[in-house]
């Protein structure tokens, strides 16, 4: 069959890496890179083998599917503007700044019936597609994400920048409706929200408590799942679960590792099979506004728990 007609738009950290997926893909072509910085266009089109441009306008027509890696604040208009041209897009997260950002552009892909997919690339760890896959309902989610600082990134605050792909994390193996939500935080090196955490509560009664930190001197990528007579504990960062069972003989201990492998690489692949498939993909549209909606109320609690501090005596 043939490749699909691709591109990226946006190709600084994220988007560069975008691209040489894309590039190396047997199901796709990459066509051009697209990004404001002329020199950097250049730069990553000349080593990927395709065309640099300085106006994404100038791609519409020429290309099947597109993926998304500029600033949030720009994603309406961008992501709008693909979709508009019969594009499928997968957008790096968050899906918008706002949800009527979000809600414009689900009702674009819908309209026009295309792939959007939103880059919440922890769902492709494999050490969480394994955890995912085991049955029962959760009681306790406890999630903990810390990185080192980076200006990169600061734009957003650690709750849209981090804490997010928790969130998704978060919904996905709860599957419940959210009940109740609570949430602290703190401005520590950036005038954003350096480090966060949020207590989740379902109306099934799970619980989930996330923190996240881009202040941290190591990185860590942990998540703690509690299920009646299982315990899973996974290394997100090092691809390991280990996990204790109550059975009739006792306590049974095992662990897991799993080979690192690429999850960017199995994120591409799973859009283009979507596109090529007309098939919904891992992490809808519809999931990245949940994610978002989530993360918007956490920062707005954080926030008015500051300015609450702030004004005490």
């Amino acid at each position: 069959m043939s490749r699909l007609r691709t591109a990226v738009i946006g190709v600084g950290h994220m988007g560069r890496f975008h691209a040489e997926k894309l590039a190396t893909s047997d199901a796709a072509q990459l066509v051009a890179v697209a990004d404001s910085d002329a020199a950097r266009a250049q730069q990553v089109a000349a080593a990927l083998g395709c065309a640099p441009l300085t106006d994404f306008q100038g791609l519409l027509g020429r290309i099947d599917a597109v993926c998304v890696a500029v600033p949030t604040a720009a994603h309406r208009a961008v992501v709008g503007a693909c979709l508009e041209a019969g594009v499928h897009v997968l957008v790096e997260k968050p899906l918008a700044s706002t949800l009527v950002e979000a809600d414009e552009l689900l009702a674009l892909a819908r309209a026009k019936g295309l792939v959007l997919q939103v880059g919440h690339l922890e769902r492709f760890n494999p050490a969480f597609l394994a955890l995912a896959a085991q049955r029962g309902r959760p009681l306790l989610i406890d999630i903990e994400r810390l990185a080192p600082f980076k200006a990169r990134g600061t734009d957003v605050d650690v709750v849209l920048d981090l804490m997010i792909h928790d969130l998704d994390l978060v919904l996905a193996l709860a599957r419940a409706p959210v009940e109740h939500v609570s949430a602290a935080g703190y401005r520590v090196l950036s005038d954003a929200i350096d480090i966060a955490n949020a207590r989740i509560e379902f109306i099934d009664g799970c619980v989930a408590s996330i923190s996240a930190s881009r202040v941290s001197q190591a990185p860590v990528r942990k998540l703690r799942v509690f299920r009646p007579e299982l315990y899973v504990s996974a290394d997100l960062h090092g691809h390991r679960l280990r996990m204790a069972r109550k059975t009739a003989s006792g306590i049974e201990e095992t662990e897991q590792a799993f080979a690192s492998g690429d999850a960017l690489a199995t994120q591409t692949a799973a859009f283009l099979s979507a596109v090529r498939d007309r098939t919904a993909p891992l992490v809808s549209g519809e999931q990245g506004r949940r994610a978002l909606a989530l993360a918007l109320q956490v920062g707005e609690l954080v926030r008015a728990r500051l300015a609450r501090h702030a004004e005490a005596p």
